[in-house]
């Protein structure tokens, strides 16, 4: 079986979407890795395989999933999972991860990354549920924290302490989004910096990166513009804290040039590599 790459924590990544297929497989930007939703590749043959199958060669893989419910009351889908399973061992991806949240119930789907009720009950059933997502899977998954629009009043954990309890209670790791963090601070009026500070430094395997909107006071997580200025800074502060992480630049609608990507790359490679120079190169000395 053919070892896995592993993302140079240096440089920054991209979502990998077919507008840039060929453009990238031509140009062969240096990137860290690049990563795709587990589900568009679910399918026995055809191009997309065929795509990755191509991009393989080139750069370490991650699969990031939007479907698995790991927070539903109801079992797992076993049939999703021994699909994700199937192409994990196939493209042995450096990376596997999920939502920290739920979309599916009595077998009707939402399409859409639903928030949990941060309580005794719903943690111990996602613990459960990451347990048995990694023994299909045999590998270690890591969740991500999903933006929110909206709190349940029976929750009686914040959602910092949530997430992290999630990763050491389950042995999974951390996504973390650090945009989600900055968009759920402003809906919901929390310090993000306290939620960095919670967060057990290493948990965190991988960070994301995207851009929101602004919405009837709300903002609201499109993954359809540049990374804020805000974000930014949070993403600074977030590798002050964490040390260099692989970091991914998402942007799923509306999407631009591949030039316009790799411009939002290069910012977050320049904060990393910041980060990970000696401390005489850092002061000038």
């Amino acid at each position: 079986m053919r070892q896995a790459h592993a993302p140079d924590a240096t440089h920054a990544g991209i979502g990998l979407r077919a507008p840039h297929y060929a453009e990238i497989a031509r140009r062969k930007p240096r990137l860290a890795f690049l990563e795709v939703h587990s589900e568009n590749f679910f399918g026995d043959g055809g191009p997309p395989l065929a795509w990755l199958e191509r991009f393989r060669a080139d750069y370490p893989l991650s699969l990031h999933g939007v479907g698995l419910s790991l927070g539903t009351a109801d079992a797992l889908d076993e049939t999703h999972l021994a699909k994700l399973a199937a192409l994990a061992q196939r493209f042995e991806p450096a990376l596997v991860s999920e939502h920290l949240c739920w979309g599916a119930i009595g077998g009707r789907f939402a399409n859409d990354l639903l928030p949990l009720p941060y309580t005794e009950p719903a943690l111990a059933r996602v613990i459960e549920q990451i347990g048995h997502a990694q023994d299909r899977l045999g590998r270690r998954i890591l969740v991500e924290n999903v933006s929110s629009y909206l709190e349940f009043e029976d929750s009686t954990i914040p959602e910092w302490e949530f997430l992290a309890e999630t990763a050491r209670a389950s042995g999974c790791g951390i996504l973390l989004d650090v945009n989600n963090i900055h968009v759920n601070a402003m809906n919901h009026g929390f310090d993000a910096l306290r939620y960095l500070d919670a967060i057990p430094a290493r948990a965190v395997e991988e960070i994301h990166l995207a851009g929101y909107e602004e919405s009837g006071g709300l903002l609201i997580d499109t993954h359809g513009a540049r990374v804020f200025p805000e974000v930014w800074r949070l993403y600074e502060a977030a590798i002050a804290r964490f040390g260099a992480r692989p970091t991914l630049v998402e942007w799923d609608t509306d999407i631009p040039e591949l030039d316009v990507l790799l411009r939002e790359a290069s910012t977050a490679t320049a904060i990393l590599e910041r980060a990970d120079a000696p401390q005489h190169e850092r002061i000038g000395a």
